[in-house]
């Protein structure tokens, strides 16, 4: 049985840059981030609103 679930996500080049070379001597991945991340926005009352409520990013044509 199959416990995961394959997309696509688009994430902002600088972001993803950044990330990478924040992450690049440790065991934190993109898809660890993604799953603690969606885990805690589930979960976490505070956590969920505080990315509800976080408008630093850049608006593009996509809406990120």
């Amino acid at each position: 049985m199959n416990i995961t679930k394959l997309t696509s996500v688009k994430i902002l080049v600088n972001l993803y840059e950044q990330f990478k070379i924040l992450t690049v001597n440790t065991k934190m991945s993109l898809q660890k981030l993604s799953n603690r991340s969606v885990h805690l926005y589930l979960t976490d009352e505070d956590f969920k609103e505080k990315i509800d409520s976080h408008d630093d990013l850049t608006i593009s044509g996509s809406n990120f």
